[in-house]
């Protein structure tokens, strides 16, 4: 830290600032306060210089609300402006982001103290930035800003401050002309091939990171200078110095080719099976590091407001060594913009997250005049209107469309490689050569060397970035712009050197490279497939109920008037009954029967025309149980059902004494739990249990089903009060013999509630939620057999076994896959649906090889295998703005290569893996 310089800005909203904290190639960073509340904050300003050019403050905001879209975990919260307070003359307000004041230590500062890291605290550290790799992928999106001044290390956990190209840069300068100069810090092999990059490339760079923390050195910096990029594209690196363990992870990382390289969600497993925060609990930093991080937070607790005049430290004037060029950039940031720095009017800031629906990863039927529901989080980090161009995978277009239309036209393409867009995505194919003038011109860039990048050179990559919306170019002002590679010193840490990009409006730009122009892509990444067939259940009827699906031939929906079926392969209605009205189950019965329990009885009908062929009363099959009451059915396996029940008896008062009056006789509900074949159309058997809440008929749910017994957990909405406050907050899973339907057993499993989502397997293993996280228990014995960490403010829903995995969903709408024999995690990914809420249901395709993730605002699916966002799915509802409002969950059911996806009355046949 130093002081505050004669020039530095004395106010920041609510803050004032103490000192100047560092400064980085783009910003720099004071310590500042709140006077009223004591709170202190880091507050990171943007140079004047650059601040002044439009391009560098839409960027500046557009990775300012990314930050503030993954705040948590290792990202902390944005620190709200407050009042704002008025800057002394006519100067504008400066450019500045504010997040609260975390004690840490840049990497290359920390490596400087200490040396190497130990293998504990790197696994901690990649771990934590893998997680948040995991997340930013998971919204289909590109970092781009790790750097090793954008690692910090706090007495908890690594954190990340940096969220884009603009906050990792090794330099950045503002040219005439309105450009901007933007020296990258690190390059991948697919970058110095002018290719795109993509998630694999965060991967990359994350790799170079957890070997330059493991050895101090960086594995490609041995060898002339005017070959990093060679080494960077065709040599392998140099890991003899990695710890063993680590040694073939950071290798995969360091693939060549991005296809082979880990996904994030993997890296932070296999580093941190019990995830980064869990690993670090009781300390993590070596002793000087954890001294270093102690010393700094007492300076900054020590800081008291300069006087006025007192400020008048020269640069270079520090009382510590200063942190290097790029380090600690604030975490997540609450925004402030120049007065002279406005959004274009008209199309919206392409920094901005608010430009129209998420069409790329959403397919939108039946819209209308009411808008589609925006689902935020994919919007902020889409692609901006003006850089539309050729995408990887997962990249997402962000100009509204009609659902079934395709662009009438190529999409426009910058000029460059490595363009870099407003907001945290792929950057765009290399550069060509277009028919017509470019849409985003630019100035050129001299080939010459490259300036100092931080710790150490690199090459350097004249390129031109798409500026802000301009009007029109002059089609006649065109400028050539060079793509050039020249020498510089590579060393320390700035591995394979930097891209530099330029910025700027006014003239056209056009590629000297010779390669043909990409094929327009002519399909939306992550757009839902055409459905085989959509069918609508009538209006004059009554929602449905229930739904299943019977032999893989007919969908069958129930209502409170009727049962009705639809042909799977066609979407046409065959037929529909009145007596199987608020039926539910529609199970197969043997070959050519569909099973359907009503309120009153058991029906067996045709699949043909929905004739009833049996029928089976409750006061005829169960004479003995009169007015029997049967609840929702608790499971099946083949011809086998299992339900409760419950009937009311009288319970006649006990004789009295001589000289007593008689008591009154009472009800009382009487509950059993069934098993019934209906095949053979008969009770197997039925064993009493205790009646439930209010109507006295218990629900229950059937979690496993083994040889010789079932497992069965009690919905808690069913207790009585009395047993709710038996169990002291902890639930409990009953054993019942398969044969005779006896209880053997119940048991409680550590502290999983009476609401915790629970399922098991046939091997007699018990997942259970408990508390944030998901555990798994040896049924018999409940002895604790492994635990996944969940995420914050979070829990588990039930879990989809599905072979030697596990799948996952939380209601932070995460879901995922674990081992069934370790609990090793093997991804996590988020449906990108904004804020909290129940966990998805989740169903699996018939392959297993597709993962299908349903709540109430859409449908996100999955590959099973690795968790790769595929596509996702909203069904907006009626397109009458009179029409009915639809808040129905969706519901998934699969069978073959067809999912079918249901939102109250409309239903789509989707064709899945």
């Amino acid at each position: 830290m130093e002081a505050l310089r004669q020039d530095d800005p004395r106010r920041f909203g609510r803050f004032t600032a103490l000192a100047r904290f560092d400064e980085g190639a783009s910003a720099v960073r004071y310590v500042a306060r709140d006077l009223a509340s004591g709170e202190s904050a880091l507050i990171t300003a943007a140079r004047p210089e650059l601040a002044a050019v439009p391009v560098f403050s839409r960027r500046f905001q557009a990775e300012a609300r990314t930050a503030e879209r993954l705040a948590g975990g290792w990202v902390a919260p944005p620190l709200g402006p407050g009042d704002t307070a008025e800057t002394p003359g006519d100067e504008a307000e400066p450019l500045w982001t504010a997040a609260g004041y975390v004690p840490a230590l840049p990497l290359a500062e920390a490596i400087s103290i200490a040396g190497p890291l130990p293998e504990r605290a790197l696994r901690i550290l990649g771990a934590g930035i893998a997680e948040i790799l995991s997340r930013v992928h998971a919204a289909g999106s590109v970092l781009q800003g790790l750097a090793p001044g954008t690692v910090l290390l706090a007495a908890d956990g690594p954190r990340l401050t940096a969220f884009g190209p603009l906050g990792a840069a090794a330099s950045a300068e503002a040219r005439p002309g309105g450009q901007l100069s933007v020296r990258l810090g690190y390059l991948t092999p697919e970058q110095i091939e002018g290719k795109e990059v993509s998630a694999a490339s965060d991967l990359f760079v994350l790799g170079l990171l957890l070997a330059y923390a493991a050895t101090g050195t960086t594995p490609f910096t041995e060898g002339p200078a005017e070959e990093a990029t060679r080494r960077i594209a065709e040599d392998e690196p140099e890991l003899d110095a990695v710890p063993e363990e680590l040694r073939e992870l950071i290798a995969n990382c360091l693939a060549k080719d991005p296809d082979q390289r880990p996904s994030a969600g993997t890296v932070a497993a296999e580093l941190a099976l019990e995830g980064a925060a869990g690993l670090a609990r009781g300390g993590w930093l070596p002793e000087p590091l954890a001294a270093a991080v102690a010393d700094q937070e007492a300076r900054v607790l020590a800081l008291e407001v300069p006087e006025e005049g007192e400020a008048t430290a020269e640069a270079g004037e520090a009382d510590a060594p200063p942190a290097p060029e790029d380090a600690r950039p604030v975490d997540a940031p609450a925004l402030r913009k120049p007065a002279d720095v406005a959004a274009p009017s008209g199309d919206a800031d392409p920094g901005n997250g608010d430009i129209g629906e998420d069409r790329g990863t959403t397919r939108f039927l039946n819209t209308g005049p009411r808008p589609p529901q925006n689902d935020r989080p994919t919007t902020q980090l889409a692609l901006p209107h003006e850089l539309t161009a050729p995408r990887a995978p997962d990249a997402l277009p962000a100009a509204p469309r009609a659902p079934d239309a395709l662009p009438a036209a190529p999409p426009a393409q910058p000029a460059a490689p490595l363009a870099l867009p407003a907001g945290p995505v792929a950057p765009q194919q290399p550069g060509h050569t277009h028919g017509g003038p470019a849409p985003y011109p630019a100035a050129a860039l001299p080939a010459g060397p490259a300036g100092p990048g931080g710790p150490g050179g690199g090459p350097m990559v004249s390129l031109p970035l798409p500026p802000a919306p301009a009007p029109a170019p002059d089609p006649a002002a065109s400028r050539r712009t060079l793509l050039t590679i020249a020498a510089a010193a590579v060393g320390g840490l700035i591995v394979g050197g930097g891209s530099v990009a330029a910025l700027g409006s006014g003239g056209t730009a056009e590629a000297t490279d010779d390669k043909p122009a990409p094929k327009p892509r002519r399909t939306l990444p992550g757009q839902a497939p055409e459905p085989r067939w959509i069918y609508a259940h009538p209006a004059s009827e009554s929602s449905p109920l229930t739904t299943a699906l019977w032999q893989d031939k007919l969908l069958v929906v129930t209502s409170e008037s009727q049962a009705s079926a639809v042909d799977l392969r066609t979407g046409k209605r065959l037929w529909q009954r009145a007596d199987g009205a608020k039926g539910q189950a529609a199970l197969a019965a043997g070959a050519d029967l569909v099973f359907v329990a009503s309120p009153t009885e058991f029906l067996w009908l045709s699949p043909k025309n929905g004739k009833v062929v049996h029928r089976v009363r409750y006061t005829e099959a169960f004479e003995d149980l009169p007015g029997l009451t049967v609840g929702r059915l608790a499971g099946s396996s083949g011809p086998v059902i299992w339900f409760t029940g419950s009937h009311t008896v009288v319970e006649k008062a006990p004789k009295p004494k001589k000289g007593k009056k008689k008591g009154k006789d009472k009800e009382v509900v009487e509950a059993y739990f069934f098993a019934y074949d209906i095949v053979q159309r008969k009770e197997l058997w039925r064993t009493s249990v205790p009646a439930g809440r209010d109507t006295g008929t218990p629900a229950y749910r059937v979690v496993a089903e083994r040889s010789a017994d079932v497992l069965v957990r009690q919905d808690a909405a069913s207790l009585t009060a009395a047993e709710v406050k038996k169990a002291k907050g902890k639930g409990s899973v009953r054993s019942f013999d398969q044969k005779t339907g006896k209880l053997l057993w119940a048991k409680q499993y550590g502290a999983a509630s009476l609401e915790a989502a629970t399922t098991g397997d046939e091997d007699g293993t018990l997942y259970a939620a408990v508390g944030q996280d998901l555990q798994a228990f040896e049924a018999d014995s409940t002895k604790p057999l492994w635990r996944v960490e969940g995420s914050e403010d979070s829990w588990f829903g039930t879990p989809l076994i599905a072979g030697p995995l596990i799948h996952t969903t939380e209601r932070s709408r995460l879901v995922g896959a674990v081992e069934r024999e370790s609990g090793r995690l093997v991804w996590r990914r988020s449906t990108e649906v904004p804020g909290t809420g129940p966990a998805p249901s989740l169903t699996l395709s018939g392959s297993e090889k597709t993962l299908i993730a349903a709540d109430a605002v859409q449908v996100t699916v999955f590959a099973a295998a690795d968790g790769e966002r595929l596509w996702k799915f909203q069904d907006i509802g009626s397109a009458d703005p009179k029409g009915e409002t639809v808040r129905a969950s969706y519901r998934a059911l699969a069978f073959g290569e067809t999912v079918v996806v249901q939102r109250d009355r409309s239903f789509y046949a989707f064709p899945v893996a």
